[in-house]
């Protein structure tokens, strides 16, 4: 099956016949469906269909941005004020978005009250997923050691 210069359908023809008669208008004969039955082929400039093919693959790759891992860390003895303040910092990351891994870190004697740790990474959560911002838990709330931490990030919009 052979497609025109201009879009339209030459019909079936031997891919001999196709040859010439793309050399006819100066083109190139290109297999659009080597798949289908018959196989479909257009005459075509090939080296512009490659160009404006490449030229929309890097107009895609541009406009899609990749998600980053942004981190907050957080300690038991943070204040309300400066949780709130990273709060506020974490909701940009979201909003731009990116994924946050919300990391509570003990140290020394802090590893026996691992509860505190527990309840605030739930705070956390709890100021992050306000009215405004829907978030989800990707990565539900473990033990790394001497941190706790998880994963949150924007619900997606289907």
């Amino acid at each position: 099956m052979v497609i025109g210069p201009d879009g339209n359908n030459l019909g079936k023809m031997s891919s001999r016949a196709a040859n010439e008669l793309a050399a006819s208008y100066n083109l190139d004969l290109f297999c659009v469906a080597p798949n289908a039955n018959p196989p479909v082929c257009k005459i075509l400039n090939y080296g512009k269909y490659r160009y404006e093919k490449q030229k929309s693959e890097r107009a895609q790759k541009r406009n899609s941005k990749a998600a980053q891992l942004k981190e907050i860390q957080l300690h038991i003895s943070i204040g309300d004020h400066d949780m709130a303040t990273k709060a506020k910092h974490a909701k940009g990351f979201l909003a731009d978005g990116d994924k946050v891994n919300v990391r509570v870190v003990l140290k020394g004697r802090e590893m026996a009250h691992k509860d505190l740790g527990e309840e605030l990474l739930g705070r956390f959560i709890a100021l992050l997923d306000d009215g405004e911002t829907a978030i989800q838990t990707e990565k539900a709330p473990l033990w790394e050691g001497k941190c706790y931490s998880a994963i949150v990030a924007r619900k997606s919009k289907k």
